[in-house]
């Protein structure tokens, strides 16, 4: 005959699942899908704390840094499609690989390594929000390629910055 057990948090529900990290029993609403098996969520709690490793002065060195570089680069795609015209959006997109792996290792080193979600969150944010005022600026004053092709360097450079910050391997 098999023994009866019970999930730890819930002493009345029987279950035979168990966490892959504490072994311990877990009922359907404790367990928690990964890719490697189920944990509860007291295991998964404390390898979140692992993972973030940022501390507070991170975000505004990350966000500050990203910010004036990306405002930077995107005066730099202003200047450079007020002369050139159409042709810009080819230029817009080689600014913004190398303006984004330049953003990226800067900010790194500046932060240390450092990790959090709401980190690399708020690089990306930075980088964005870099480039708005001059889109802005451009848009006002009717250089309409200019303008967009701040924006397309924006969109370019926003998400690659997040991916090399992050640690995404593409």
């Amino acid at each position: 005959m098999t023994e009866i057990t019970y999930c730890y948090a819930h002493p009345t529900r029987e279950t035979t699942l168990r966490c892959k990290n504490c072994e311990r029993y877990i009922c359907t609403s404790c367990a928690v899908g990964t890719p490697t098996g189920y944990m509860c969520k007291e295991c998964i709690s404390q390898r979140k704390k692992r993972f973030d490793t940022a501390v507070w002065y991170d975000y505004l060195i990350g966000f500050g840094i990203t910010f004036v570089l990306s405002l930077i680069a995107s005066i730099l795609v202003g200047i450079v499609a007020s002369f050139i015209g159409f042709f810009i959006f080819f230029l817009a997109i080689g600014i913004a690989s190398g303006a984004g792996v330049l953003i990226s290792n800067l900010t790194l080193r500046a932060i240390n390594k450092r990790r959090s979600r709401t980190l690399f969150y708020a690089c990306a944010i930075g980088v964005a929000l870099g480039a708005i005022p001059i889109a802005i600026f451009l848009f006002f004053f009717g250089n309409w390629f200019a303008a967009i092709a701040v924006v397309l360097y924006a969109v370019i450079v926003t998400p690659m910055v997040y991916t090399r910050i992050s640690g995404i391997q593409l």
